[in-house]
This record gives structure tokens, C-alpha cells and sequence, in this order.
């Protein structure tokens, strides 16, 4: 079965670290990209961050995290990192690994269970 596995979140006082990672188990093929994804209480989810390999491993992030976030992968893990320096209050949130790959049953989305991050003052 394929599948994300996320950890890593936890609380943090403001201006602290946090490194989120995110796994994909299973039969893979190939994986097309990874992002993280948040969604805050009482607010939708947005994109945090994406890397991508059809472009050449290019990476997109927030406005709102662009300087303090990286997001990067380890291929013989298949696995994505996030990590996110000078944590903010507002990056209070419940952070989704998602992921688009191809495996025995042709193209997935896949999305991981969620990690809580609290960021205190």
C-alpha cells in the first residue's frame, strides 16, 4: 500500500526550529512532486512549500515563509524535508505532506495524515 507517513511536528516557542519530514511507503515508480500543505484553524489550507523533478528540481514556497522554510528530498528515501527556522505564531497550523506519484496503480495524489505544529509567543 502506498502512503505518506509524516512527522516531526510539535511545540515550539516563537523564533525556534521544527523539521518536518514526510515518507512514501510502498510500490513507487517515480515521484513527480512533493509539497507541504497547512491549514489553520477556522482558515483554508494553503501551500506552504513544493519541489519538483519535471522542472529540474525547482522548489516554490509561501510569500509568508519564503527566507525562513526549506523544503528538500532524499531519493533513496523517498522522502521530503521541511524545515522551518524563525517559527512564527501564525505558523500555528496542521501542516499535510502531499505527494504526486506514479505506482502499480498508475498516477496518485496522495496526502499524509497531518502534523501539528504550535508555535508559542
Amino acid at each position: 500500500q502506498v502512503q505518506l507517513v509524516e512527522s516531526g511536528g510539535g511545540l515550539v516557542q516563537a523564533g525556534g526550529s521544527l523539521r518536518l519530514s514526510c515518507a512514501a511507503t510502498g510500490l513507487i515508480f517515480k515521484i513527480n512532486a512533493m509539497g507541504w500543505y497547512r491549514q489553520a484553524p477556522g482558515k483554508q489550507r494553503e501551500l506552504v512549500a513544493a519541489i519538483t523533478i519535471t522542472s529540474g528540481g525547482s522548489t516554490n514556497y509561501a510569500d509568508s515563509v519564503k527566507g525562513r522554510f526549506t523544503i528538500s528530498g532524499d531519493d533513496a528515501k523517498n522522502t521530503v524535508y521541511l524545515q522551518m527556522n524563525n517559527l512564527k505564531p501564525e505558523d500555528t497550523a496542521v501542516y499535510y505532506c502531499n505527494a504526486d506519484v506514479y505506482s502499480i496503480k498508475g498516477y496518485l495524489e496522495l496526502w499524509g495524515q497531518g502534523t501539528l505544529v504550535t508555535v508559542s509567543s
